[in-house]
């Protein structure tokens, strides 16, 4: 069986306001330790057939070159498919001619850039290390380089965000064309500085109409631009969706490799560490393996699956599970046709544009 595989680089120049994933600043004398053990456990994988690769963080191209050297030693002896999509993720400010050039030595085909806004005030405000310049000048150089498949990744929501704004940003995105662009709202997460701003009352935010606006003109407006609406948040251009993130919407397989690092395989997920310094120290792999139960699993094929502009198939819910979707969520399945926040199309079922606006709530009454 193929699977997929993401690799997690957790060290930050610096670490931004919004950000309650499993990344540190600070921790840069670390990194070639870091380095080895995600190389031993990457090696460890051994002759699992993988068909993409996604390296995100933190910031993987702030690591250093030394480092990424490591790495890609036990990457290139990976067993991949010839039709491998691999990913790695870079932020503004810490792309350089060095390490592109190393990337595509690799075998990187697909670049991840991390934006958000192309107002500098904005990004200031997020705690980015970057300007918007900074961004175009990576960008370009990634072009100049040959990379063919660029994802922007870009938020809107932000505190002192307009509407004006977003639109300036998703114009001035457009035409460098991209194949690819996410475009999430903006979450308080807990344990964020973020967090505590909010509850402090210093975050002046966007009303919940001024957001829904935002994410209505997303819509209308990068479809006019020949980008396809292939999941809530993310939109390319026809052929360029991003397969690794199928996987995951797909239920699909993949192994997880470094800190905070998530894997599903044989219906068990694991975890690992998420402190650096107790991973590299590690002595076992995983620190919490859960194993799934049919209602779990089937939980996750509905709340993952609907997130999909194209829904879930009945007939593989039914195949896979050996049970009628109908008698296991007809009550909430009919719930939301009656009301129009879900729409049936022969064996498809998915989120209609009304629903896809208050889509946590939906989806989490598939909870059981």
């Amino acid at each position: 069986m193929e699977r997929g595989l993401y690799i997690h680089i957790p060290f930050c120049k610096r670490k931004c306001l919004y950000c309650d994933f499993c990344s540190f600043s600070g921790s840069e004398n670390l990194m070639m330790d870091y380095s080895m053990s995600l190389a031993k456990e990457i090696c460890d994988i051994g002759e699992c057939k993988i068909k993409t690769i996604f390296i995100g963080g933190g910031t993987p191209t702030y690591l250093s070159c030394e480092a990424w050297e490591i790495i890609g030693k036990s990457v290139k002896n990976l067993n991949k498919s010839r039709e491998l999509e691999f990913t790695v993720e870079g932020n503004p400010g810490t792309l350089s001619y060095e390490k592109l050039k190393f990337l595509k030595s690799l075998g990187v085909n697909r670049l991840s850039i991390g934006l958000q806004a192309v107002q500098n005030d904005l990004l200031k405000r997020l705690g980015r290390i970057h300007t918007y310049e900074e961004f175009l000048e990576g960008y370009n150089m990634a072009r100049a380089m040959g990379f063919k498949n660029i994802n922007v990744d870009l938020m809107f929501g932000l505190p002192n965000q307009s509407l004006d704004d977003w639109k300036d940003t998703l114009n001035t995105i457009v035409k460098l064309n991209p194949e690819h662009i996410s475009a999430y709202s903006l979450i308080i997460e807990e344990g964020t500085e973020f967090y505590q701003s909010f509850n402090e009352g210093r975050l002046l935010l966007p009303s919940e109409d001024e957001e829904r606006d935002m994410y209505r003109f997303t819509l209308d407006y990068l479809k006019s631009k020949g980008y396809e609406h292939y999941e809530i948040s993310n939109f390319s251009k026809p052929g360029k969706e991003s397969r690794h993130n199928l996987l995951y919407w797909d239920l699909d397989e993949y192994i997880g490799c470094g800190a905070g690092a998530h894997s599903y395989v044989d219906g068990k997920r694991y975890s690992n560490e998420n402190s650096i310094d107790k991973y590299i120290n590690r002595a076992v792999n995983h620190a919490d393996i859960h194993l799934n139960t049919l209602h779990d699993t089937m939980e996750e094929f509905m709340f993952m699956g609907l997130r999909k502009i194209e829904g879930i198939s009945i007939n593989k819910f039914n195949k896979k599970f050996k049970s009628n979707i109908f008698e296991v969520y007809g009550d909430v399945i009919n719930k939301y046709l009656k009301t129009g926040l879900m729409s049936r199309d022969g064996d498809k079922i998915k989120l209609t544009d009304r629903g896809i606006e208050i889509s946590n709530s939906v989806m989490c009454e598939f909870m059981f």
